[in-house]
Formats: C-alpha cells, sequence, structure tokens
C-alpha cells in the first residue's frame, strides 16, 4: 500500500482511469510525472498558453517519496530554475496548482479523512463520519512570483504550520488551526450549501480512488498471500487528503498509507521544553476510528453473531414452550451478553459494496488485472514473461493474419523495455527480461483493443476486449473440464484433448471456473455478447 499511494504511483493509475472515464475522474489535477514527461510538460504548458493567452497557470512540484510537506515548491513557468535543477535529484509529480479554494476565515484549508479498506477480494470501503481540516496560519492570496514561497499561505500540512507563530491550539472542535470537519460542514450548511451533495461527492472521489488503485494491490496481494487461505487477512487505515474549490467540487491532492494517530501535540513549555498537551479534536476523530476498525476486523465478531443468533432462536423456543405450558414460575433467561453493548454506533460508514451497482462499470482494469493474474504463471510473482503473454493471446485467440506471433513478441518487448526503463520497480533489472508489470499489460491491452476495435470509444474498446477474453477463456475452461471428468472416468489416467493437444491430469490442470460458472458465461456469451463476431459454434471448437 505504501508504494501504491506514492505521488508517482497513485498519478499513474488515476491516468489510465482518466483515459477511460475522463468525466468520472476529474476530481484529480492535471499531473506530469518528471524526469521523464517534463519535455511533455514543457510542450503542452506551451500550447495551452498559445490557446489561452489568458491562462496564467501556477504549478505545484511534489517529490515521490516526500511527505508532511518535505519538499514541495510551488513554480509558475516550466522554465523555473528550481524545477530544472531538481530533475535529477529525484522522481516528483508537478501538477496544476487549485488557485480557487473554498475559504474559512480567509483562510485555505484542507480536509483529512479517514478510509478503512477493510477487504480487497471482496472489496469493502468504509468511510469515518468525520474528519479533520488542517488550515493554514496566513490569509490566502492567489499566487504570484512574490508570494509562491509563503508555505503557511499555500500549503495546508499540519507539519508546516504548527511551527508558525500565527498556528492556534484550541481545546474547541469548531476553532483553532485544526478543527473537525463537521464543524464546517455545519458552518457551510447554515450560508445555505447543500452539504448531502458535498458528502455524496466526498463519497465518490474515495471510492474512485480505490478502483483505481485495487488491480495492481491484487497482483502484489496474490503474490504474499498464501493461496487458499480463507477470508479477508488484511486491512489498511487510509488518509484521503481533499481540498474544495470555491464552488465546493471536491479534489484529491494525495492518499497516505499511513496517516499519523496521534491525539497529543508538542508545546513548549520554555525555551527548548516542550511537553505532550492531549489535542482534543485530534482525541474525538481518531479515537473513534480506531476503535471502530478493529470492531469490524475483529475475526471472532462473525463467531459471536452465530452464537447470539442460536442461542436467540433456542430461548424464543423455549419461551414459546413454556407460555403454553403456564406461568414461567419466574425464570429468566439470559442471552449471552453482548461486548459492544456499550460502545458508541459505528463512527465508520460502509460506502462499498453499498454503493456497487453505481460504480462496478468503473472497474474494468480490475478485470484486466484478473487476465493478467490468471497468465502470472509462477505463484510468488509480479512480473508476466513472455511465455505468459504469448500464451494470454493464443488462449484469448487474438492473434491472426494481421497481427501474428512475431507482431505479438514486438509488442511485448517494446512496452516492457519502456516501462521497465522507468525505474517503476528499482530492484529489477532495467532489460525487457524482467518481465511486464502490470501497468505495461493493461497498456498492450489497451493498444490490442484499439486495434480490434476501432470505431469505439476508449472504454467502450477495453470493455469488449475483456469480454472476448473473458468468453475465449471459459470456453478453455469448460473444455479443460470436460477432459478432467474424462480423465476421472478413465481411473487417473492422462487424456489428450483432440482440439488443443493439451496433456491433462486432474492433479495438474484443476479448471479455473466451476462449471456452472463456465457454462453461465457461455450462454450469456453466446445469446447476447457477440452474436455475429463469434458463433457458438466457433466457441465449442
Amino acid at each position: 500500500m505504501t508504494e501504491m499511494v506514492r505521488k508517482v504511483t497513485l498519478s499513474r493509475a488515476v491516468r489510465t482511469m482518466q483515459d477511460l472515464f475522463p468525466v468520472e475522474y476529474n476530481f484529480y489535477p492535471r499531473s506530469w510525472i518528471l524526469p521523464e514527461e517534463f519535455p511533455l510538460f514543457v510542450t503542452e504548458v506551451r500550447m495551452m498558453k498559445e490557446s489561452d493567452p489568458s491562462w496564467k497557470p501556477t504549478f505545484i512540484v511534489k517529490p515521490d517519496g516526500g511527505c508532511q510537506g518535505d519538499g514541495i515548491y510551488l513554480i509558475k513557468d516550466p522554465s523555473d530554475a528550481r524545477l530544472a535543477g531538481s530533475l535529477q535529484s529525484r522522481p516528483a509529480v508537478v501538477q496544476e496548482y487549485i488557485c480557487k479554494p473554498l475559504l474559512v476565515d480567509k483562510l485555505k484549508f484542507d480536509i483529512r479523512l479517514y478510509v478503512l479498506l477493510k477487504s480487497l477480494e471482496p472489496l469493502e470501503i468504509y468511510i469515518a463520519k468525520d474528519g479533520l481540516s488542517r488550515f493554514c496560519t496566513e490569509p490566502y492570496q492567489e499566487p504570484t512570483l512574490k508570494n509562491l514561497h509563503q508555505v503557511f499561505m499555500h500549503l495546508t500540512n499540519y507539519s508546516l504550520n504548527i511551527h508558525s507563530g500565527n498556528f492556534i491550539h484550541s481545546d474547541n472542535v469548531n476553532t483553532g488551526s485544526k478543527r473537525t470537519f463537521s464543524s464546517i460542514l455545519c458552518r457551510l450548511s447554515s450560508r445555505g450549501a447543500d452539504v448531502k451533495k458535498v458528502w455524496s461527492d466526498i463519497i465518490s472521489l474515495v471510492i474512485k480512488t480505490i478502483i483505481a488503485l485495487t488491480p495492481e494491490l491484487k497482483v502484489y496481494y496474490q503474490s504474499d498471500i498464501p493461496a487458499g487461505k480463507p477470508g479477508p487477512t488484511c486491512f489498511q487505515i487510509l488518509g484521503f487528503d481533499i481540498l474544495l474549490m470555491k464552488n465546493l467540487k471536491p479534489m484529491l491532492l494525495e492518499v497516505n498509507a499511513n496517516p499519523s494517530m496521534r491525539i497529543e501535540h508538542e508545546q513548549e513549555l520554555s525555551p527548548g521544553v516542550f511537553e505532550n498537551v492531549p489535542s482534543p479534536v485530534d482525541e474525538e476523530v481518531k479515537v473513534a476510528v480506531i476503535r471502530d476498525t478493529l470492531r469490524l476486523v475483529d475475526p471472532h465478531k462473525k463467531k459471536r453473531k452465530d452464537i447470539q443468533s442460536q442461542t436467540s432462536e433456542h430461548v424464543s423456543e423455549t419461551r414459546e414452550d413454556l407460555l403454553d405450558a403456564g406461568p414461567a414460575g419466574g425464570l429468566e433467561y439470559e442471552t449471552s451478553k453482548n461486548p459492544e453493548a456499550g460502545l458508541p454506533s459505528l463512527c465508520l460508514k460502509q460506502v462499498f459494496p453499498k454503493y456497487a451497482k453505481q460504480f462496478n462499470y468503473l472497474r474494468l482494469v480490475d478485470r484486466v488485472a484478473a487476465l493478467f493474474i490468471r497468465f502470472l504463471g509462477v505463484k510468488g510473482t509480479t512480473k508476466l514473461g513472455p511465455t505468459g503473454f504469448r500464451t494470454f493471446i493464443r488462449n484469448c485467440k487474438l492473434s491472426n493474419s494481421n497481427f501474428s506471433m512475431a507482431s505479438v513478441d514486438i509488442l511485448y518487448i517494446d512496452i516492457t523495455r519502456r516501462w521497465n526503463s522507468m525505474g517503476i520497480d528499482h530492484k529489477e533489472s532495467v532489460t525487457f527480461l524482467a518481465g511486464m508489470c502490470l501497468q505495461a499489460f493493461v497498456e498492450a491491452f489497451f493498444c490490442l483493443a484499439q486495434k480490434k476495435y476501432k470505431s469505439l470509444p476508449l472504454h467502450e474498446q477495453v470493455a469488449s476486449l475483456i469480454d472476448f477474453c473473458e468468453y475465449h477463456l471459459a470456453a478453455l475452461d469448460e473444455k479443460r473440464l470436460l477432459c478432467g471428468r474424462g480423465v476421472v472416468e478413465r481411473r487417473g489416467a492422462a487424456v489428450t484433448c483432440p482440439t488443443d493437444g493439451l496433456e491433462v491430469t486432474p492433479a495438474l490442470h484443476a479448471p479455473l471456473l466451476n462449471r456452472t460458472a463456465a457454462a453461465g458465461k457461455l450462454a450469456d456469451c453466446r445469446s447476447h455478447r457477440y452474436p455475429a463476431a463469434v458463433s457458438p459454434g466457433a466457441g465449442r471448437d
């Protein structure tokens, strides 16, 4: 997770989704990844200025591995000397700066919202009902060359503003330089703002962001978590940093894999002498998040529920019998005490799968990742070798007279070499022999989709190719299942499938889909998805 929410990795993941669904993912500022996209950054800024002379942009540069505001600075032009000097030192993301934020008391602020990723498969997301609002400590002015360097005006990071002489520690959650988000919503509501829509937009932003991150997380998950281990095996509390624009549209700033859970702050008693002082705002929000996370992930919770359910049914039946027999004679029946009975209601609200129907159409890259994982071959790896890529092409029947296997090899080498040369994984060799990462496979998949379905928008091209691949793999699974049954009937003797020459045994080639699921997918595809392109007869051959 730490790797996935680094600024460069997050920007790549969101950009992939912006390519597919530009309107749905317009909550993330326009971004460029440095140093490899520096020429593109220069060119695009020049072209935008030429097309709109009134455009006077500001850009914010964020080092890839930075945290707590470290190394962040503002520039007005790509030619800024600081940018040129830092290009070779470490990777960074440069973004268009949001110049018109919502102000409270003339101060810029952001929102730290806590999100629990309870499970990857199935995907479960919870959002805390309250968060923190962290304020700058100097009145905001739109950026100019004169005030670009004033971090207390432009950067909302608590770790920076705590050092400002204007920082206000308050025992009241409604005042000071750090407040509850609910206090800001109450203030907006009193001004007539639609706070329900604000919350709805924030929930949408969180779900969409996690949908962008989950494909690669699943690749790493399958390499680290033993196969067949039942149920969710890990969880994560994420810190989403969100900025409200003047029109109340939420914009994603970044995601933190390890948000601070401190509920105190340092106070200087005398020069050089500090003590830790409780922070009521932090305590109100963070204690509830930690407490309710533990309640939700408690592995014994389901067991207790089952026992309580059985007990209550038994007690109910017993009471009915006693009522039929006459007075109970003062007998009392107690159910097992609920350990959560004395706790407040959960502060964490489930948003997925609760709203899954509204967002499942966005999970295209998730399905591409499932294809990628299927063909990885060796358990524990995260890179697809050339043989695995060729097997993917063959099994999904993507090669033809216009796209030979030689072309497949060239596509694999070109894309893999370019992605590995970007230094995405510093531990791997930069040659294409290191293998194809998920991002490279996604690019190759998009390329294949554009070749096959030229007249459609990109997201429809990708969706169509996914359906096409899943159809052929379901047919292959059904065929292997039938061959496997034949093996069982011959008392485990190896048999040869006449159509593809594969030798299979039940031990070595367990089907990836059960027979019912495979038959259902085949029936669906034959009757609805490919009436012209793929006939039922072709699927069986």
